[in-house]
């Protein structure tokens, strides 16, 4: 097998283990949404869950779908930008000498962020964060 073929094999492949990762991200935050109440800290105010003739509406159909045709792509390059952060981070870690602080500054922001495309993201209730921040005060 040529190089050349078998390097688009391996993408094809991280393409797949990536949308299969994304999918199992979804179908998880999905089950901790659904069952938050019982997951939150006692004091902290959340909404209501949707009313369920909310989500079986057309317009909440087709929001769903949309999030999952978006989250396919975008996804993919979520983690190709992740794992690009977690090598250049990793370089960077051994480039000075074992300086975390270095190391985090690029794998925070490259790692963390949303991976999947939620209906909230398309309303604008929530924004979608492809670079994620530090919560550690500077």
């Amino acid at each position: 097998m040529s190089t050349h073929r078998f390097l688009w094999v391996q993408a094809g492949r991280v393409l797949l283990v990536g949308a299969a990762f994304c999918t199992l991200l979804a179908l998880t935050e999905e089950s901790v949404q659904a069952h938050g109440a019982d997951l939150s800290e006692p004091g902290l105010s959340h909404s209501s869950p949707p009313s369920p003739s909310n989500l079986s509406s057309p317009e909440a159909t087709g929001r769903q779908a949309a999030c999952w045709a978006l989250t396919i792509p975008y996804g993919a390059a979520k983690m190709v930008y992740a794992i690009g952060g977690g090598i250049v981070g990793g370089f960077a870690w051994a480039v000075t000498g074992g300086n975390l602080a270095v190391a985090k500054s690029i794998w925070v922001p490259s790692m963390t962020g949303d991976y999947i495309v939620q209906p909230q993201h398309l309303t604008g209730e929530k924004h979608l964060y492809f670079v994620g921040v530090s919560s550690e005060p500077r």
